[in-house]
């Protein structure tokens, strides 16, 4: 029914637009009483085979979303039912911002990719942390946090200090956002000496904490030998927990559409499809040279149970979904389970 009715209305509308549909009629949905308990008993699936233990916690299955779709923290209790091991909301700044002028969400649909260059968009991490007070549900929640975009890279540290502040009663592990194309010069804060700086400090207050939190960093698929090097360094010796692989490609290698449309479109971050290949070559270069000192959770272009299987062939612990999720729909969780548990177990 997702492909064939709801996917094709969806796709009528501007892609941002159709976002905030969903957002809207999942939500009305959901008040219905009843509701959650259906969505659950379709999509939902429960087996103790599926658990993982990751950096101090227990994920009930290894398919989460990833961040960027819940930004807001608005929607995390509804998309549960869908059957997530986890769900990563923002990126979220200290101070709420508009982002990026629209259009800036653009569908492939021939190539199952996306382009966006949303520029962290969100309400603020206060906003977030009010929504996350009144958690309904026990789904692990990860805060992906980033730098709003008028602050200079020299003081980028006191916005991720200000929002991991901020978060940590309400999120179980943390993400750096220093990887996304859409905020400018946000990628330079990859480079080996700012980044150890970054992550230092964050590792510094969190020790501060009764119980410190997972804090992981997620990259870009566009570094290169010597970079990824780097960051396997950079993660010894900062000591923290490990590595999103990865985020979306300035690339536009491979891609069916038309050149001219993909002109057209303009700068942005692709996802989806067009990005899998890229993000398990990152992610067995990571696993391989690190002698699987830390997990790795991998995503980019997982639409089905061989492509998530193929990620964690190559060394991830867990995969996320986000871009597939939109062309697969919400059965597609229930199926990367079974998938992985057949591969896994036979059955």
């Amino acid at each position: 029914m997702y492909k064939s009715v709801i996917r094709p209305l969806l796709f009528s509308k501007p892609a941002e637009n159709a976002h905030y549909f969903t957002f809207g009629w999942i939500k009305r949905l959901f008040k219905v009483p009843g509701v959650s308990s259906i969505a659950k008993s379709i999509y939902d699936f429960e087996d103790k085979r599926l658990e993982v233990e990751a950096f101090g916690l227990k994920f009930k299955n290894p398919v989460g979303l990833a961040a960027g779709f819940d930004k807001d923290a608005k929607l995390f209790d509804e998309l549960s039912a869908f059957g997530f091991g986890f769900i990563e909301i923002g990126t979220l700044t200290p101070k709420g911002q508009e982002g990026n002028p629209k259009p800036r969400l653009f569908r492939l649909p021939q190539d199952q990719s996306m382009i966006n260059r949303m520029g962290f968009n969100n309400q603020g991490v206060e906003e977030a942390v009010e929504r996350l007070k009144r958690k309904k549900t026990n789904v692990l929640i990860g805060g992906n946090i980033g730098k709003n975009k008028v602050t200079p890279n020299e003081e980028a540290v006191n916005d991720y200090i200000l929002s991991f502040e901020a978060l940590f009663p309400h999120v179980d592990y943390f993400v750096v956002n220093v990887s996304s194309p859409n905020t400018p010069n946000l990628r330079a804060l990859q480079e080996k000496e700012p980044l150890k700086l970054l992550l230092m400090t964050l590792e510094a207050a969190n020790r501060l904490k009764q119980i410190r939190k997972p804090i992981l960093l997620k990259i870009a698929p566009d570094l290169t030998p010597e970079q990824l090097d780097d960051i396997v360094e950079i993660v010894e010796e900062t000591k923290i927990d490990g590595i999103i692989a990865t985020n979306t490609t300035i690339s536009r290698e491979g891609l069916v559409t038309e050149k001219s449309e993909i002109e057209k479109i303009g700068a942005g971050g692709l996802s989806g499809k067009s990005v899998r290949d890229r993000s398990t070559e990152v992610i067995r270069y990571l696993h391989q040279k690190s002698n699987g000192a830390f997990p790795i959770i991998g995503v980019g272009g997982i639409n089905t149970g061989e492509d998530a299987i193929e990620k964690l062939k190559a060394g991830a612990t867990l995969v996320q979904v986000y871009t597939g999720f939109i062309y697969e729909g919400p059965a597609m969780i229930k199926k990367i389970n079974k998938a992985i548990l057949k591969w896994k177990f036979g059955k």
